[in-house]
This record gives C-alpha cells, sequence and structure tokens, in this order.
C-alpha cells in the first residue's frame, strides 16, 4: 500500500521486504536500534580522518539524524538509504543543498563550498585542482545573477538542469 502510493507519485521506496533485511542488518549491528557517530564512521571505513574531512562526515551523520537526539535510529537509516538507492535528481539534490548549507540560512555562499570541496577533497585524496580553483569554477557556473554571493536551492535547481559538477571537476583533471 504504502509503496503504490510512493510510486504513483514517481518515486520507488523500498520494498517491505528489503526494509525487513535491512531492520534486522541494523538490529543485528545495532541491538540498541540506534547507531551513534563513531558506529557510522566504522561502518563506511571512516576513522583517523583528517579534521576537514571528519566535519564533513560529522555533516552527513547529522543532516540523517532528523530528529537531532545524536543517533541514527532505524527509521532515519531506510530514510537514507532509500534516498542514496532510490531518491530522485531532486530529492538528492535537496538533501546536498541541507548538507552544504552549514549555517542553515537557504544559501550556500562561497565559504560552505570551499569548505566542502576541501573535505571532499581530503576524503578522496583528489588533487587535480586546488578546493579554491575548484570552488571558483562551480560559484561561477552555478551563480545565476552573477552577484558572487550565495546560491539558493531554487537556483541550484535550475542550473544543475543545465551543467554537471562531476563533468567540470574530470575536464579540469584531464588537463
Amino acid at each position: 500500500m504504502g509503496n503504490s502510493e510512493s510510486e504513483a507519485r514517481g518515486q520507488t521506496a523500498v520494498s517491505a521486504k528489503e526494509t525487513y533485511v535491512w531492520y534486522r542488518k541494523f538490529m543485528r549491528e545495532y541491538p540498541s536500534g540506534l547507531q551513534t557517530l563513531h558506529e557510522f564512521k566504522t561502518l563506511l571505513g571512516l576513522q583517523g580522518l583528517n579534521p576537514k574531512a571528519n566535519q564533513h562526515v560529522d555533516q552527513v551523520y547529522n543532516t540523517f539524524d532528523m530528529n537531532k537526539d545524536g543517533f541514527i535510529d532505524f527509521l532515519e537509516f531506510i530514510a537514507a538509504i532509500n534516498l542514496v538507492i532510490r531518491g530522485k535528481m531532486e530529492q538528492k539534490l535537496k538533501w546536498y543543498f541541507k548538507l552544504y548549507d552549514a549555517d542553515g540560512n537557504g544559501s550556500i555562499d562561497k565559504k560552505e563550498l570551499l569548505n566542502i570541496f576541501m573535505a571532499v577533497q581530503a576524503l578522496n585524496g583528489q588533487q587535480t585542482l586546488s578546493p579554491e580553483e575548484f570552488t571558483d569554477l562551480v560559484f561561477h557556473k552555478i551563480d545565476i545573477n552573477n552577484d558572487g554571493k550565495a546560491i539558493t536551492l531554487l537556483g541550484l535547481t535550475l542550473k544543475t538542469r543545465r551543467i554537471d559538477v562531476r563533468r567540470i571537476y574530470q575536464w579540469h583533471g584531464k588537463r
């Protein structure tokens, strides 16, 4: 019943059977029914990170902790799985925006964008462009009104339909 409603809206939710499998795995790993930040990092193999990368992983965890109690419970976990595996581009974009908008003011400024690129670079070791160069390049592409100040979710949504940030990064990596 829940699946048919979400499928009618153009979303494919995790099925009841898959949810049960995920639930059993979750409860086996986290018998308290709650996943801590440390357990989240262990699950993803992200221990011993530098401070920037660590801060980024903390932000990711906090966006999944929807009720802000310091833990990820099973409902938050399955919502995250559903977003990552089955989420539509618009849903993922909203989640990324929430992640990047560190101060929660409804827009992403250059400093927030730079912080995220520094963290991602620290996580994956990519060094073809400095975080500053990459931030300038991306910000220039998505700054709709060319004011150099901040990006809103609406502006980002409109622009991402026209550009692919990964392609920019790949193209500059080949230069």
